[in-house]
């Protein structure tokens, strides 16, 4: 069971502080062989995982779905098999191990973190993966914020090299969707000028993101994505650009964008890919960045969240706008963990208008 932890894993046997009534087993659901929705079963027997010093045992109460993990299950980005799904959960510290104590966690602790294998009851973490959450956030919306929330504030803040300024524009695709959501808001936070796209299908959810201007194109019918052929978005944005076209671009949309975004950008501006709804971006020669000097990036969130300050500067932010009331978070659809094929499918067909989680 390679892509699973050992059940000989340390369990350090009379050191482990934990409620008294963690199981040996727990539901979970697994991919034993990449496919379809239905690739992921649902296991009612599978092993708690046992704990290394360092990590914490938390009982999630919810999942966060998210399209890398369809990517996942598809086999589109490559895993060890047998695997539980997901990287993003919400919860309560059930155990934690010495070192996890000494760093100042403690059971019952409320926490949100991003490692592999969620969908699950029980999932072993690094105390140093995790985010406590504050009073007066819910574990739903916290559960929210992680790879999300995360990732748009890396990608508005950091992953366009600051070769944009504030007052600057900004372009992000599907602003209507989960990720650029939370982008679309954060950019103007940062004192962006921002130009959303979305469909027509969902302009009520992109209206809510205050983006400076809409380019709003027909839907393509059980999809994720708009159809970026139906308006000409390259002109529209030089339109209210005058000219200039954007100094960065976000996009999440993938291979029915590409020229779009790159046709966007400002002269010495940078076009920021970081997902594939569409398909992947396939290779093009550097020499095509000739036109503008334009940069182009691919990033992820682990290089962005490199270390303890890091993390705690990009969630303290979050959750002080989303207290402050200045960051609004939808919680779209919540799916039972024994639901788990339905929640992809959901996904993936476009139904989404903010965050899809798992009740665990």
């Amino acid at each position: 069971m390679a892509g699973i932890m050992s059940r000989g894993a340390l369990r350090l046997a009379g050191s482990v502080r934990a409620f008294s009534a963690v199981p040996k087993t727990m539901r979970a659901a697994v991919v034993r062989a990449v496919g379809g929705p239905d690739a992921m079963k649902i296991e009612t027997d599978f092993p708690v995982p046992a704990l290394a010093d360092g990590q914490v045992l938390v009982r999630n109460h919810f999942a966060g779905v998210n399209f890398i993990d369809t990517y996942h299950r598809k086999g589109m980005y490559k895993r060890d098999l047998p695997f539980i799904g997901g990287q993003e959960g919400g919860g309560e510290i059930a155990q934690l191990t010495p070192k996890a104590e000494a760093a100042g966690w403690k059971v019952g602790d409320r926490v949100a973190y991003s490692v592999l294998q969620t969908y699950c009851e029980y999932s072993p973490v690094p105390a140093a993966k995790l985010i406590k959450v504050p009073a007066g956030v819910g574990l739903d919306v916290a559960t929210a914020c992680v790879v999300q929330g995360l990732t748009a504030h890396y990608l508005t803040h950091d992953a366009h090299a600051h070769l944009i300024k504030p007052g600057e524009w900004m372009l992000i695709h599907g602003v209507s969707g989960g990720t650029c959501q939370w982008a679309a808001q954060m950019a103007r936070l940062a004192g962006y000028k921002v130009i959303g796209t979305c469909s027509k299908g969902k302009l009520a959810v992109a209206e809510q993101t205050k983006c400076h201007e809409l380019i709003v194109c027909d839907e393509v019918p059980g999809k994720s994505f708009e159809d970026y052929t139906s308006v000409d978005i390259v002109k529209r944005v030089m339109e209210i650009t005058e000219g200039k076209g954007c100094k960065a671009v976000i996009d999440g949309i993938g291979l029915s964008t590409m020229d779009i975004s790159l046709n966007s950008l400002a002269r010495r501006g940078i076009f920021v890919s970081f997902g594939n709804a569409s398909g992947a971006v396939p290779a093009f020669p550097v020499l095509r960045l000739i036109e503008k000097s334009a940069f182009v990036t691919r990033p992820k969130l682990l290089d962005y969240t490199v270390d303890r300050a890091e993390l705690d500067r990009r969630a303290n932010d979050i959750f002080g706008w989303l207290l402050s009331g200045e960051l609004k978070v939808g919680i779209d659809k919540v799916f039972s963990l024994d639901d788990a094929a339905a929640g992809h499918i959901y996904l993936e067909e476009g139904k989404s208008t903010g965050k899809v989680l798992y009740k665990i």
